[in-house]
């Protein structure tokens, strides 16, 4: 089980830390991603990261801002966000590839075969 917490109200400008944790099993050897998804909108990659935490992508309108981290002995995935901007509201879901651990394709949605529970983010002032 994955479950993502950390969402909330924020002003534009200000941060948050997103998390993932994992539950049930160890996730720590598989490529875990962020997805958002805004009302009306599709689902779009943010972010991802390697099993080992040695490699990490980023979308190109989040590079710069967010980082994506992990830390397997604790089974979790945090997204930092840092100069929040009124479109990154959206709902916020973590997933894992627990098919490949080879980096390639981890913007793509079906690279994931298991989803967690999504967190909110609202970005307004």
């Amino acid at each position: 089980q994955l479950q993502a917490s950390g969402g909330g109200l924020v002003q534009p400008g200000d941060s948050l830390r997103l998390s993932c944790a994992a539950s049930g099993r160890t996730f720590s050897r598989y490529i875990m991603g962020w997805f958002r998804q805004a009302p009306g909108k599709e689902r779009e990659f943010v972010a991802a990261v390697s099993w080992t935490g040695g490699n990490t992508y980023y979308a190109d309108s989040v590079k710069g801002r967010f980082t994506i981290s992990r830390d397997n002995a604790k089974n979790t995935v945090y997204l930092q966000m840092n100069s929040l901007r009124p479109e990154d509201t959206a709902g916020y879901y973590c997933a894992v590839n627990r098919v490949s651990q080879v980096f390639v394709n981890v913007q793509t949605p079906g690279e994931y075969d298991y989803w967690g529970q999504g967190t909110l983010v609202t970005v307004s002032s």
